[in-house]
């Protein structure tokens, strides 16, 4: 089993130039290699795979114009163009869109590191190439400081997969799988079934309750302050507003506008850690349990979102992050988990005699059986039908 740890990178000045520069190394080489592509297919020609645009690549090194490519790590432009080719593969294989370019503004910057170069300690990792230097004490810009000590294991039996440096517009991170060991329960607890829902983020068929985050003061403080700093920035823009001599409008960035977007960049991810961090409280709590399994539902978010009224508060819910999480903490600690059908009518089972109910309004919090008359929460007894729909499966 591969579990993936993020952690995040304290870089000094140096390092981060170096950092962006080898994120615009990966981007440039991307961009290359899919205009390489597209160029070859419009002349005629077939699809060139991973070695033959690195051969093309090698080649251009050795002229003057693409020399500075020399200064860089070879790993970072070989993985971005074998990223071209799986994007490609993905399109031709139906999973994926045509490959687009990557955009200096819009696109994450990130670079691959390779997993025989990289080494890591406890409170360091060691980058490849940040510096040409081969004097000991320049040799120090390439290792990095981590955020958090001890967090990747190190050792000399272990083995790293695909290792990323990202960069999510405030801070650096590093991405790296580690291959562990699959770990399995002797003893289990009564399996569950999780209802997610906008009135409670979370009803489980224990009779336990999860309230919805974004109704608590710390949240609703932020957003409100970030709604402030977003009139603010908009009214920046407007006393700043250009006119040029073919009639368009520009906006000039000043420091002002450049500190205020910082601001509310850092008030959006503080936002999103809030509901990130809960979402992780809420499933460990759950694995911890050791339940034999856990149900959930495949849930219809793209037409949830139809309903305008309730669709902000469904967005920020964020269900899928949900579900992932309790997916790969299920596989960790190994527990089965069940994903029960898209349109299976968990709500308007009775969890008591199993009798269909035709219509349940989203009004209706209690559901009453028109057979036995049995009462009982709405949540909680779509919880209950999913426990169940588990237990018939295992």
């Amino acid at each position: 089993m591969i579990k993936t740890y993020k952690v995040m990178l304290l870089p000094n000045k140096k390092q981060k130039t170096k950092l962006k520069e080898c994120a615009g190394v990966a981007r440039w080489a991307y961009n290359w290699a899919l205009a390489t592509e597209q160029e070859n297919y419009n002349n005629g020609g077939k699809f060139l795979n991973d070695r033959e645009l690195r051969k093309i690549l090698t080649e251009l090194k050795k002229t003057k114009e693409y020399s500075w490519l020399n200064d860089y790590s070879n790993n970072i432009t070989k993985q971005a163009i074998k990223d071209v080719c799986i994007a490609y593969k993905n399109f031709f294989e139906g999973r994926a869109d045509f490959p687009k370019f990557k955009s200096k503004k819009k696109s994450k910057p990130s670079f691959y590191v390779d997993t025989e170069k990289i080494k890591i300690t406890p409170t360091h990792v060691k980058l490849e190439k940040l510096t040409n230097s081969k004097k000991p004490n320049k040799q120090k810009l390439n290792w990095v400081k981590l955020a958090e000590k001890g967090r990747i294991p190190v050792g000399d039996n272990i083995k790293y997969y695909n290792p990323r440096v990202t960069f999510d517009g405030l801070n650096w991170y590093l991405t790296i799988g580690v291959e562990e060991v699959e770990y399995k329960n002797k003893e289990y607890t009564e399996g569950i079934g999780i209802d997610l829902g906008v009135k409670e983020l979370a009803t489980i068929s224990t009779g336990q309750k999860y309230k919805n985050i974004n109704k608590s003061k710390k949240v609703k403080k932020l957003e409100k302050r970030l709604k402030r700093l977003q009139r603010k920035l908009s009214k920046k823009y407007e006393l700043n507003k250009i006119q040029t001599e073919g009639g368009e409008y520009r906006y000039r960035k000043t420091n002002n506008i450049k500190k205020l977007e910082h601001l509310v960049l850092k008030t959006r991810r503080r936002l999103k850690n809030i509901r990130k961090d809960y979402l992780h409280q809420i499933t460990t709590s759950l694995v911890k349990t050791k339940p034999e399994y856990v149900v959930m539902e495949n849930l219809n978010t793209k037409g949830m979102l139809k309903n305008k009224k309730l669709s902000k508060a469904i967005q920020e819910q964020t269900f899928r992050e949900f579900r992932r999480q309790m997916e790969y903490k299920c596989q960790c600690n190994g527990i089965k988990f069940i994903l029960a059908e898209k349109f299976y009518p968990s709500s308007k089972i009775c969890s008591s005699c199993g009798s269909i109910k035709d219509k349940l309004s989203l009004s209706e919090r209690t559901f009453i059986c028109n057979v036995c008359g049995y009462k009982i929460d709405r949540d909680l007894n779509a919880s209950i039908n999913l426990k169940n729909y588990g237990k018939s499966i295992a």
